[in-house]
């Protein structure tokens, strides 16, 4: 049921918890079906199945299997009531609220994942729910490549040349409540920044935003490789490099696709740490192995974004004006911060004349200084790292190992985006780094570690 939930997540919850109030609730199955859904629906039934999860609680058991010192066992703790404190003292009462229920479903999913799922075999009942959902996304995010996007801008094209008489009046009302016409001096065009998006291409899956999609990726990407890896051994060799194909074509596509230039950097990082620790090859042959895939991804990341780069990186000037305001932030409030999901507020005062504006500071390790000073930012950095130095112990088993890798590189993409306020992610994300937290050493998920050997 929890991997069920988390695959729903994935699904409809895409949104920043910060833009709720934009989704508009769907009425009908067909809605449902189609359009993201509230984050309050996440809620409900994140508290449902909390509620269930606490009467299976064995948190005495999962300690000692993991060995976690007691000062990571509250560390979440501290860092969640940290954010109550600030939230009593915040800029704005209202951004806060929906925040805070998105952190506090953070540490349920954690604390979830380490006493709860890594009972025995359960890890594995969370993954099909779960990774299905992901399959769903990247081939939704391949179907936005070749073919939805590519339509839509041409439609929109057409209609505002014919002056939109190619449409029915209810077909165009709902395209002006979706903001893809709007009005400019009385005539009806179609809004130029979807244009300008759907020419640009970058996919976004079942999520709303490529970047968070490029972070699904690297999160659930090596762990689905791992199960093709050790789930396709008794198929038909044909069939098996097929999966396994077509697994790394979509991850790897998809990834591309997105446009996530921090995400294509990681990305790499990930696959030569995976690469280095577990091709089953002498060490020169790894060696040389990794380093071809490094110099041929920085080559292809270079040829990609090169008119990116020409155009001065803007994206990356924004966000060091969105880190330097954050640290003022900081600097302004160092104890309280400003209050749970409060960014944009201080910034629309520090930021840059020429500077867009920000709801977030795309950075969740800052976000944390800035939003509750610096002890909740320490208190999340030190949840963070030291999850993190107990999981990389543990990394023998193949599947194990792609857990570890997707939950590494979906941290190291919290420097530069804002994971942690979108369900979608960050629940799956929590979730994950629990019970690779709870699983003791001597776990194995996979059937044998023969069947990670290549074709």
């Amino acid at each position: 049921m929890f991997g069920i939930f988390l695959g729903v997540c994935l699904w409809k919850f895409g949104n920043p918890v910060i833009l709720d109030k934009q989704v508009i609730p769907p009425k009908t199955f067909a809605e449902a079906l189609e359009i993201s859904w509230p984050v309050g629906w996440g809620n409900w039934i994140l508290g449902v199945l909390g509620v269930f999860g606490l009467l299976m609680v064995r948190p005495s058991v999962a300690i000692a299997r993991t060995k976690a010192p007691l000062w990571l066992v509250m560390m979440p703790l501290v860092w969640l009531a940290w954010q109550l404190v600030s939230a009593s003292r915040s800029v704005d009462p209202v951004l806060t609220q929906v925040t805070l229920p998105q952190l506090i479903g953070t540490v349920v999913c954690f604390f979830i994942g380490w006493f709860v799922l890594t009972q025995d075999g359960w890890p594995k009942l969370l993954l099909p729910g779960l990774l299905a959902s992901f399959a769903f996304s990247m081939v939704r995010g391949a179907n936005q490549h070749h073919f939805e996007f590519r339509r839509d801008y041409e439609i929109l094209r057409e209609g505002q040349a014919t002056g939109w008489t190619n449409f029915s009046p209810e077909v165009l009302t709902s395209l002006k409540q979706g903001q893809l016409v709007v009005s400019t001096n009385g005539v009806d065009i179609a809004n130029p920044m979807i244009l300008e998006k759907l020419r640009r291409g970058r996919v976004h899956g079942t999520l709303v935003y490529p970047n968070a999609f490029a972070g699904a990726i690297l999160l659930l990407l090596p762990m689905s490789l791992a199960v093709v890896f050790t789930g396709t051994g008794t198929l038909r060799p044909w069939l098996r490099r097929s999966v396994i194909g077509l697994t790394l074509g979509l991850g790897i596509g998809c990834l591309y696709w997105t446009g996530s230039k921090s995400g294509w950097l990681i990305g790499l990082g990930v696959a030569s740490i995976g690469m280095l620790l577990r091709a089953p090859w002498s060490r020169r042959w790894k060696w040389g192995f990794t380093l071809g895939v490094a110099v041929g991804g920085l080559i292809l990341f270079t040829w990609r974004f090169e008119s990116y780069f020409s155009a001065g990186a803007t994206s990356v000037s924004a966000r060091l004006d969105y880190w330097r305001a954050a640290v003022q932030v900081v600097r302004e409030n160092p104890l309280f911060g400003t209050g749970p999901g409060t960014f944009q507020r201080p910034y629309a005062r520090l930021k840059t004349p020429e500077a867009e504006m920000a709801r977030l500071a795309h950075n969740d390790y800052l976000q944390q200084y800035s939003d509750s000073g610096w002890p909740g930012g320490l208190a999340y950095l030190a949840w963070i790292i030291g999850s993190l130095s107990i999981a990389c112990r543990k990394p023998k088993d193949p599947l194990i190992f792609g857990l570890f890798l997707g939950v590494l590189g979906w941290f190291a993409q919290g420097l530069s985006e804002f994971g942690l306020y979108i369900p979608a992610l960050a629940w799956c994300a929590f979730t994950l780094l629990g019970v690779l937290l709870g699983l003791p050493t001597s776990a194995k998920l996979s059937g044998t570690d023969d069947a990670f050997q290549p074709s």
